[in-house]
């Protein structure tokens, strides 16, 4: 049998395929079922920064203004964020008693630096890693580009202040100089660059009639297997050329996508949309899948071929440029 373990953040993970962040990784009971069916580890339903804010502000704004003073602050602070990180805290440890594969929190950040101060309890209740989910939008007109980069640093050398315990950062694609920015980021001192997270897409519901106007919807919440090719590209460009873990997230369905990913260099692979389409099961399937080509490749460990597509040990890289496109499809009748 082929082993299939590997090293991510310094842990030993029995299989490359992590499940991220998402309602089925959100109680300990749902954890260990996935621990059963093969998960290498589980990156915890993320705690939002802003959806705690948004929480927070409207406590406050049910109180008149002359009713509260410092000390009330101090205690709407308590109720509302103790709470939430108290129901996380607990989340940790349940998790932890009733699997043995990590557990890696996850922060889904905005601008604030409040989370290194978070971030210290997270690693108290027992969570192996962190992974900082952080996207700042450039539709944000209010920084510039070279600001919203900065934020990334800042937080990251926050978090590393107050932690002894792995980070991992989960980015976006949507960045000015990815490529000079996901290496800037690999040697930040986190552990693992996770490429990439996944948005929120907005519809037009155009339907209703004139009872019911034109409303926005959401859309597109679950991947599809052909969007797996973005992180693809990323790793293979990045694999060899950064100071940290790459870890392939977006499109990932079947055992062959996760050879894929290993092949371009990615340390292991983050799986959501097929579980929530094909249930805990698939990570059996895809374990099993991976195993059945290592055999029939004659491959004994997944370090024999991880990276061996990679630009940076291509035999043509030009492959992995942008102007490919547009030689290809020109070729198209």
């Amino acid at each position: 049998m082929s082993d299939i373990t590997t090293k991510y953040l310094g842990m030993t993970l029995k299989s490359p395929i992590i499940v991220g962040s998402c309602g089925l990784t959100g109680s300990p009971d749902k954890v260990q079922e996935l621990e059963q069916n093969g998960a290498g580890a589980v990156v915890l339903k993320s705690i939002f920064e802003e959806e705690i804010a948004f929480e927070y502000q409207d406590v406050l704004q049910q109180v008149s203004p002359g009713a509260y003073n410092f000390e009330a602050f101090d205690y709407y602070d308590q109720q509302v964020k103790g709470e939430r990180l108290s129901e996380y805290i607990q989340l940790i440890q349940g998790c932890k008693r009733q699997t043995s594969i990590p557990v890696i929190a996850s922060v889904n950040c905005a601008y604030s630096h409040e989370w290194s101060v978070f971030a210290e309890r997270l690693q108290a209740a027992g969570a192996d890693a962190i992974e900082l989910n952080m996207f700042f939008p450039p539709s944000d007109l209010k920084r510039t580009s070279e600001e919203r980069k900065q934020l990334y640093f800042d937080i990251v050398e926050k978090v590393l202040s107050r932690v002894s315990i792995p980070v991992a950062l989960k980015i976006s694609h949507y960045m000015d100089d990815l490529g000079a920015m996901i290496q800037r980021l690999s040697k930040s001192g986190v552990s693992a660059l996770v490429l990439f997270n996944r948005f929120y897409s907005p519809d037009f519901k155009i339907d209703g009639g004139p009872d019911d106007p034109p409303r926005v919807v959401q859309t597109n919440v679950l991947s599809t297997p052909t969007e797996f090719v973005l992180p693809l590209r990323w790793v293979a460009l990045m694999a060899g050329r950064v100071g940290c873990d790459l870890v392939a997230s977006g499109g990932i369905h079947d055992g062959s996508a996760v050879i894929k990913q290993i092949l371009a260099g990615a340390q292991a692979v983050q799986v959501v949309s097929t579980l929530y389409r094909n249930g805990a099961e698939r990570l059996q399937a895809m374990n099993r899948e991976l195993q059945d080509w290592m055999i029939q490749n004659e491959y004994y460990e997944l370090d024999q071929f991880r990276g061996s597509m990679s630009q940076a040990k291509a035999q043509d890289p030009a492959v992995y440029e942008r102007f490919q496109f547009m030689k290809h499809f020109g070729g198209l009748g």
